[in-house]
């Protein structure tokens, strides 16, 4: 019960509390007044009445006169004049006037009894009769109801006084509580808020004081967790020298990209500095050093200006940078060879190299299946036919791995018309892959939302094959809008927990987010069954995220992170987030049970989503090993291979 409904019933039981002694108290010393007054008034009427008969009593008109007149002129029950010898009644008058103003109820509780008075009337020295008067309380009882309702009205109208008065100075001191109210929530959705305004009230602001030293304490012992994390990432994973990717974060994200069929094909660009160890010698470490890293920072410029996200930069060896790109059309790669053909000249002119070319560079292909041994010797060769023709760029055009990865020039056409038909008719077909809870693999988290799409010839195409086309035709925010459409009235046919991915662009901006959430909003009974999904790539900036979790909890549905480990930093605002939870890219799960820095690095992060109770799961979970060592280390799901592949969720 509330403080509020506890107030008023307290105020309430105080009041009829009161109004009940101070009515026994008013009633009985009340009571023996009115008595006192009533037996002085009848006994009052009984002397007059004996007095006037006394020279009447053998007038049996006047008797009943003079009866009459005393009856009719006050409050009585009755009037009897008794012959004394006889003991008859020589004339009688008796009534029960009522009150129209007093119930029943009031006059029974109060139980006043009538006044009684007698007199002699005399003949002479001889009594002749007995004049019997019993008057009617009934205007006793009226001035006490008068009295008794006044009391209540004005018993009530303090009360609600008091009542309202306390209710608003309960809310205005009691705020606070609410405040703190909401800090408890708030941590409960791994949120840490803090509260700036502190009661004036001391008992409150000690309680504020606590509650906001414990979120500050927690704040900073998650970012210490968090920053270790951190650190403990760039000097696995990073280049120190570059600061681009290291080849262990290379070898990671290419096996990742050709074991996963839901990654879409992509080129691998390899970059060679000429004569790095002559450089060295001639022009020293620092001005080499200095060459290294322009050409990284060069190639950080094409990675950001060229490619959609899932790219990878890194340094694989001493002068030899690699560049891991989603699929790219014949006219952006040629694009792409003229600037960092172009730029790599200024290098030379600008006078940090010098030989000439520079550097050369090659790309291939890959596909999934490929295997990494044999993408890098292809490109190995095509970077050796560079060198030897001492041409900057040069592709492998004899490589038995190329599929055509280059559309015909319809193509474009064709998937637009392909894709286009997709999304009117709302005929992705999904898929759906469970995750489970590590420690108990029978109970089923939730289950991932999978996007394909049918040919007319029967063909199912992965998502990696057109989702390149939806970014290249910018058809992301329709194909998101289509897919929650799809996945909510599935959610109508079944009772699971689903989650669905989204892109960037679908909450990027205000008109985009209230598009997206209006299927949502529309059925709020199937929202708190669903969960949307970001790739960390995809991120918008943090306050446009905590914009976004806002507009959810409205709507009931939540917010998870996937495919995380490239950008930690982001650990620095999850508390303010309150995702539902984190999954971490399979590239890091992939044979962490023989690597060792793999091991640490997902118990780093477990360690740091811990301190706020964020749930962390795996993703493509593929061997009993893998899955052993996710247990001892104390995630909360997985998915994956492991325990069952992808099956069809609509037909």
């Amino acid at each position: 019960m509330s403080l509020y409904k506890q107030l008023l019933i307290g105020i309430c039981l105080f009041t009829f509390i009161l109004f009940c002694g101070n009515f026994v108290v008013t009633l009985e010393s009340s009571r023996d007044q009115y008595r006192n007054q009533l037996s002085a008034h009848a006994q009052d009427a009984a002397t007059a009445l004996g007095l006037s008969l006394t020279t009447h009593i053998d007038d049996p008109t006047m008797t009943e006169l003079m009866v009459n007149s005393i009856f009719d002129s006050g409050y009585f029950y009755s009037i009897r004049v008794i012959d004394v010898k006889t003991g008859k009644a020589i004339i009688e008058r008796s009534d029960t006037p009522q009150s129209a103003s007093v119930p029943q109820w009031f006059v029974k509780l109060v139980a006043l009894n009538p006044g009684m008075g007698d007199a002699i009337v005399m003949r002479g020295w001889t009594q002749a009769a007995r004049v019997e008067v019993v008057s009617h309380p009934m205007f006793a009882l009226a001035r006490l109801w008068n009295s008794t309702i006044a009391s209540f009205l004005w018993l009530v109208g303090c009360s609600t006084l008091c009542v309202l008065g306390m209710i608003l100075l309960l809310r205005r001191r009691l705020r606070p509580l609410n405040y703190i109210v909401e800090q408890a929530i708030a941590i409960s959705r791994r949120e840490f808020l803090n509260l700036s305004a502190l009661p004036k009230t001391p008992e409150l602001r000690r309680v504020v004081d606590a509650m906001n030293m414990m979120v500050t304490q927690l704040q900073a012992l998650f970012r210490e967790q968090a920053q270790r994390t951190e650190t403990l990432r760039q000097e696995a994973y990073h280049d120190p020298l570059t600061g681009v990717s290291n080849r262990r974060a290379f070898d990671i994200h290419l096996q990742s990209r050709l074991s996963d069929e839901e990654k879409a094909s992509g080129h691998l660009i390899l970059l060679r500095v000429q004569d790095l160890a002559g450089l060295n010698q001639r022009t020293g470490g620092a001005r080499t050093d200095a060459l290294l890293q322009a050409i990284a920072h060069l190639l950080m410029e094409i990675q950001q200006r060229f490619f959609h996200a899932g790219s990878l930069l890194a340094r694989v060896r001493g002068g030899e940078f690699a560049l891991i790109v989603p699929g790219i059309l014949p006219q952006e790669m040629e694009t792409l060879v003229n600037m960092l053909s172009t730029q790599l000249k200024a290098l030379h002119e600008t006078g940090m190299s010098d030989v000439t070319p520079v550097a050369h560079f090659a790309q291939v292909p890959f596909h999934y299946g490929d295997t990494p041994q044999a993408v890098l010797s292809q490109a190995d060769q095509a970077l050796a036919m560079a060198e030897t023709e001492m041409r900057y760029f040069a592709t492998h055009s004899g490589n038995p791995l190329a599929k055509a990865d280059a559309e015909p020039e319809d193509d474009h056409h064709v998937w637009h018309t392909r894709l286009t038909s997709v999304l009117q008719n709302e005929s992705f077909e999904l898929f759906a892959q469970p995750v489970y809870e590590c420690n108990h693999q029978h109970i089923a988290i939730h289950h991932k939302i999978l996007a394909r799409i049918k040919t007319p010839d029967g063909e199912i195409i992965a998502a990696g094959r057109f989702m390149p086309w939806i970014h290249r035709l910018a058809l992301g925010r329709r194909m998101d809008l289509v897919m929650l459409k799809q996945t909510l009235r599935v959610m109508e046919k079944n009772d699971d927990r689903l989650a669905l991915s989204i892109s960037g662009e679908s909450v990027a901006d205000d008109a985009s987010l209230n598009a997206l959430l209006h299927p949502l909003k529309q059925a709020p009974h199937l929202a708190a069954r669903l969960t949307l999904e970001l790739d960390e790539n995809e991120l918008p900036d943090p306050e446009r995220v905590s914009i976004l979790m806002k507009k959810l909890r409205e709507t009931g549905c939540r917010l998870g992170l996937q495919h995380f480990g490239g950008r930690f930093h982001l650990v620095g605002n999850l508390p303010q987030w309150g995702l539902a939870w984190i999954k971490v890219d399979g590239s890091y799960i992939r044979n962490i049970d023989t690597e060792a820095d793999k091991k640490l690095f997902i118990e780093a992060i477990y360690w740091a989503t811990r301190q706020i109770n964020l749930p962390l799961i795996a993703e493509r979970v593929e061997t009993e090993g893998e899955l052993a060592v996710l247990e001892k280390i104390g995630l909360y799901g997985a998915m994956g291979r492991y325990f069952a592949d992808v099956s069809t969720l609509t037909r």
